[in-house]
């Protein structure tokens, strides 16, 4: 990945991005992303990994790896199994997975060993402080009680966007901040980029959407 702006769209465990509902989506995101020129990135649940990878050239990203490597870790998911699938990447702690620092630590480490992109989630100004001195990537502020409501954190609290921008470029000006929850439409994401982000991370906006394609030429059409 080298284009901005970013587009990271999160299928969740959503029935309509599940399975050959997750191709059809990923397939969508590829065509919008091919006509527009924006990079989108698709993020299915782990075991749709290597179906969408062999079906998208797109890159393709895990929902969620841990620390732990090869050995015995029954029911971890590992940076290097999901590479293996065709990840390119990885989100680390979404607030519906959360987890404690060490273990993001482990995480990022894990993913870097890998060779994945990893995108931290974060909450707040401090936590995205803490989260780009791992180095990852990406750090995403979502707060939590703004995700899946509609409303754009980029507009209900620009502060903490332009806040978490601002702390990352000074302790690691190496690592791109992405603003989530509530972004559904392009005015959002206009507004993520004015406030300095490099792009957007958002879900339900364009998988729940009753026109996902629409959806998400509305989110690079003001790009």
């Amino acid at each position: 990945m080298g284009k901005r702006p970013l587009i990271v769209v999160n299928f969740k465990t959503y029935a309509e991005g599940t399975g050959e509902n997750a191709i059809r989506m990923a397939q969508y995101c590829e065509e919008v992303s091919a006509s527009s020129g924006v990079e989108i990135v698709v993020c299915p649940q782990a075991p749709d990994i290597y179906r969408v990878s062999n079906s998208v050239k797109i890159p393709v990203f895990a929902q969620h790896t841990d620390g732990a490597g090869a050995g015995s870790h029954t029911g971890h998911i590992t940076a290097e199994c999901v590479k293996s699938a065709g990840a390119g990447g990885t989100l680390i702690n979404h607030s519906e997975r959360r987890l404690l620092l060490a273990d993001i630590d482990s995480a990022v480490q894990a993913a870097r060993r890998a060779g994945l992109s990893a995108i931290i989630c974060t909450n707040n100004v401090a936590v995205t402080i803490a989260a780009a001195m791992l180095a990852p990537q990406f750090v995403a502020i979502e707060p939590p009680e703004l995700i899946g409501s509609g409303i754009p954190v980029s507009k209900a609290d620009p502060d903490i966007v332009r806040g978490s921008v601002s702390a990352v470029k000074r302790v690691a000006p190496h690592v791109d901040v992405l603003c989530g929850a509530g972004i559904s439409k392009g005015e959002d994401v206009a507004a993520a980029l004015e406030l300095g982000t490099a792009g957007v991370l958002l879900a339900s906006g364009v998988v729940k959407s009753k026109d996902p394609k629409a959806a998400l030429f509305d989110l690079v059409k003001s790009i």
